[in-house]
Formats: C-alpha cells, sequence, structure tokens
C-alpha cells in the first residue's frame, strides 16, 4: 500500500465516510489539533517514570484517538463503517478523579503559577494550550456542525488535567 495518494495535491482530503473537504476546513483543523495535542500528550507520557500517571496518559492518549475519528465522520452523511469505536468510551469521570487524587496533594494556589522549572513541566504546559486551542476550534466547529458533548467536556477536563499534572509534576 502507498502512502501517498495524490488525492490531496489540490488542497482537499476525504473524511471517513467520503465527504471531500478543503484541508483548512474546521473540521479537519480540530482533528489535526487533537492529533497535535496527542503528539504532545505521548511527549509529555515519555517523560513520566511514574507507572500511574503513564497509565492515565495512555487512557488520554487512546481516548484522543477516539475522539479524533469521531471528529472525521461527516455527521451529515450515513457512516457505514463498522469499526468505529464507542464515543461512550471517552470517560469525563475518569479524569475528574485524577485531577481530584492529585489536587488532594498540592498546596492551594495563592499566585500565579510559573509555566516551566523543568522540561517535563514546561512540556505538560504545552500540551495545556494546545488542549485549550483544540477546544477552540471544536467549539467554533459545534456552532456549525454536530459534536458530541462528550467531547467537548472531555477536551476542557483534559486542559484542567494537564494543568494540575504540571503543578504535580513540579
Amino acid at each position: 500500500m502507498s502512502i501517498y495518494t495524490k488525492t490531496g495535491d489540490k488542497g482537499t482530503t476525504s473524511l471517513i465516510n467520503g465527504t471531500r473537504v478543503p484541508k483548512n476546513h474546521i473540521r479537519v483543523e480540530s482533528y489535526g489539533t487533537i492529533d497535535e495535542l496527542n503528539a504532545h500528550i505521548a511527549m509529555v507520557k515519555s517523560m513520566i517514570k511514574n507507572k500511574i500517571l503513564k497509565k492515565e496518559l495512555s487512557e488520554v492518549e487512546n481516548n484522543l484517538s477516539i475522539i479524533q475519528t469521531h471528529l472525521a465522520i461527516d455527521p451529515e452523511k450515513e457512516c457505514t463503517i463498522s469499526t468505529i469505536p464507542d464515543i461512550q468510551k471517552i470517560n469525563v469521570g475518569d479524569l475528574e478523579k485524577n485531577i481530584d487524587r492529585m489536587n488532594e496533594k498540592l498546596p492551594p494556589i495563592v499566585s500565579f503559577i510559573p509555566l516551566g522549572g523543568s522540561v517535563f513541566v514546561a512540556q505538560c504546559h504545552i500540551a495545556r494550550c494546545v488542549c485549550r486551542r483544540a477546544e477552540r476550534r471544536l467549539i467554533t466547529l459545534s456552532q456549525a456542525s454536530f459534536v458530541h458533548q462528550e467531547i467537548l467536556s472531555y477536551i476542557n477536563r483534559l486542559s484542567d488535567y494537564l494543568f494540575v499534572l504540571a503543578r504535580f509534576v513540579q
């Protein structure tokens, strides 16, 4: 199988269920930003030694892949592909439990939080910033087309998780 198809040479791409859209379409921007976020999550995960945090980030990577898949489907057109993962598999509650667990061990925030301290902490904040950008793209998409509420909630909570993770590992 060739990696290149040449079908995108004129600036369009195909969604999972066949709809062709410009490569700068807000749907493509949305799942592309989630892809970028997932790459940053992979970088954060590669720096972690803690097995619990590594497992949590593996789950985040999996959930982001599910989200990307759903965003790459035209909701106006039937999707006959049976291998689409169930959106209900992503769980905002798991992120909230993980946030609460880490937050219990942290002092209250009383001033501005510096974004550095180490390459690892800075990478957590970069992932958080990309997550916020993904959320902005998703909100724009949701104003024009259907987006599962679970996706919006998960991405919103994930940025909180990444903020607390950066404080937790500092």
